[in-house]
């Protein structure tokens, strides 16, 4: 299969429903504490990174295939699903909207050995 070409998004206004980021949530959650307990925490790390895999996560989770905020709704409904396992699941979702002072306190320390994810930048570590 071809992985290369042009897409033109839209840019669309306004927020995701409430009934869909709760459902966003719970399936997104599932998704990934069944790719960590099958492959390891690493794992989610390839798979988000992948624009294919992630738009079709998108997708998956009830996000419109085209939507401009698939980023920031995708990773908003995981950070809000895998918070209050972090610790167990070894994977920290960081970040948000804005890069404010709240954000830079969230549980993301770089001692922990976890895998931090931190969508805004598109970065990560993994100890």
């Amino acid at each position: 299969m071809k992985r290369s070409g042009i897409a033109d998004l839209p840019l669309h206004g306004g927020r995701v429903p409430q009934w869909l980021a709760e459902r966003m949530t719970m399936l997104g959650t599932a998704i990934t504490e069944t790719i960590i307990h099958g492959y390891g925490a690493s794992a989610v790390l390839s798979r988000l990174s992948d624009p294919f895999w992630f738009q079709a996560l998108g997708a998956v989770m009830g996000m419109d295939w085209h939507s401009s905020g698939i980023t920031t709704s995708v990773m908003g409904a995981l950070k809000r699903g895998l918070a209050p396992r972090a610790n167990e699941l070894g994977v920290f979702i960081c970040g948000g909207r804005a890069d404010t002072r709240a954000t830079r306190r969230t549980n993301c320390d770089s001692s922990q050995s976890v895998m931090a994810l931190t969508p805004k930048r598109w970065s990560a570590s993994v100890a």
